[in-house]
């Protein structure tokens, strides 16, 4: 009498047969399973190996504090003071926005500040073009 064979065991038999298996890079070599004290190294590897941003995986208040740290200089190549105005005006809307949202609280209170536009302005007019 024949064992039995699972639909995914049959699968797995055809596969190796036809050698689909066969030249895989780490074979032979065991797994790297990151470090048992970070039960998030299987996603930061898979990040790293796809060359994926972050960035869209960030609490938005993280986001925002980030885009306030590179101002001006991220406002270098806007050409009138009008479209830095927008940019700004729009990233405070943003941030009190944010301040609205209800807060997880397994996490520190972040808090992003707001821009003042008219001290912004005046170092972006600063910035060697």
């Amino acid at each position: 009498m024949l064992p039995y064979e699972s639909h995914i065991e049959r699968l797995i038999r055809e596969a190796t047969e036809r050698g689909e298996f066969d030249n895989l890079p780490g074979a032979g070599k065991p797994l790297n399973l990151g470090s048992p004290d970070d039960p998030d190294w299987w996603i930061k590897k898979k990040l790293r190996d796809e060359g994926l941003d972050t960035a869209g995986a960030l609490p938005p208040v993280v986001s925002l504090r980030r885009e306030a740290a590179g101002f001006p200089e991220s406002l270098r190549e806007l050409r009138s003071e009008a479209s830095v105005r927008r940019v700004l005006a729009d990233f405070n809307e943003r941030v009190k926005a944010d301040r609205l949202r209800p807060r997880d609280p397994r996490f520190p209170p972040l808090v992003a500040p707001l821009v003042d536009i008219e001290a912004m302005l005046e170092r972006w007019q600063q910035l060697p073009r």
